[in-house]
């Protein structure tokens, strides 16, 4: 017992800065829907097995998570926009999530430890293991550490429940030049608070190890963004990109090109292509730009 005891007591003294935590709702935790346009979350995701996770960090919460622990990958991550220079940290520890496999867990989102993990957490969601002997595919995040710029949320999308299998050519590429196409757009043009959702579809491929189904491969990945608040002066071929727009991409070797698209063609595809039903809405009220004008004037336009 003494062997074991070590790491998890390393972990411990890490918990006190690093938290997340399992929630029937996103309002449930103080300032978790905070990363949400309108404090709502997509509409329309009907599987009752999929979990909530308010990332947590530094007693702060950071972005929230929509998970599958059956496909042990992400659904989903959404996340307000930090403006930052786009420089990659990549010395962060990776954590994974106790809740997920004991419902009596303190809520700590934890670093793995360097030494023993108990089975029942890699029954439920992904763990360095699955990763470690995959040739083609990396660790992608679906919440990047460029699109956030203080240390404490950086280190919080370094966690397993916010990556999924991505092809290494298409996550050194295309998706890494879309993320930062996005990222010089919302510095540049967005000017209030920006609302990113990013996820993923599956068609049942799935990482195996010894013998056993792991982790669910994705076949597409998908993106949208909310920003109300826009520079109005923007170039046309800009402000036609605001206050909403989507992304859609094959995660793939080749054929993996990221093609941009209003958000309802976006829902369109992810009706079709994923288990929500005909409500499915990413944004609140389709992230309707309030009007400047007040209201007895609004019909002038």
């Amino acid at each position: 017992m003494e062997i074991l005891q070590l790491p998890l007591v390393c972990a411990l003294i890490i918990s006190s800065l690093t938290s997340a935590t399992v929630v029937q709702d996103f309002n449930h935790v103080e300032r978790c829907k905070d990363s949400l346009y309108m404090g709502t979350p997509p509409r329309g995701f009907v599987d009752t097995k999929l979990k909530k996770i308010c990332q947590r960090y530094a007693d702060k919460p950071r972005y929230v998570t929509l998970y599958d622990p059956s496909k042990r990958i992400p659904v989903y991550s959404a996340y307000t926009f930090k403006k930052t220079e786009g420089d990659r940290r990549v010395d962060y520890p990776w954590m994974y999530e106790p809740q997920l496999a004991e419902l009596d867990g303190n809520g700590n989102m934890l670093p793995f430890p360097t030494g023993y993990l108990h089975m029942k957490f890699e029954d439920s969601q992904a763990v360095l293991d699955d990763y470690s002997d995959v040739v083609l595919y990396e660790r992608g995040h679906l919440n990047p550490d460029q699109h956030q710029s203080s240390p404490h949320d950086r280190a919080a999308t370094y966690t397993l429940t916010n990556v999924v299998p991505e092809i290494r050519e298409f996550n050194i590429g295309p998706w890494r030049e879309y993320e930062e196409r996005i990222r010089v757009r919302l510095n540049n043009f967005c000017r209030g608070t920006a609302y990113i959702v990013t996820g993923v579809t599956t068609r049942g491929n799935m990482i195996r190890r010894n013998n056993q189904n792991r982790v669910a491969i994705p076949e597409d990945v998908w993106s949208a963004y909310c920003c109300t608040e826009y520079d109005r002066n923007a170039p046309h071929d800009v402000r036609v990109l605001f206050p909403s727009h989507g992304a859609l991409a094959k995660n793939a070797k080749e054929g993996n090109s990221v093609h941009e698209m209003t958000v309802l063609e976006l829902e369109m595809f992810l009706r079709n292509n994923i288990e929500v039903d005909t409500n499915l809405q990413i944004f609140y009220d389709n992230c309707v730009s309030p009007s400047p004008l007040p209201l007895y004037l609004q019909h002038t336009i």
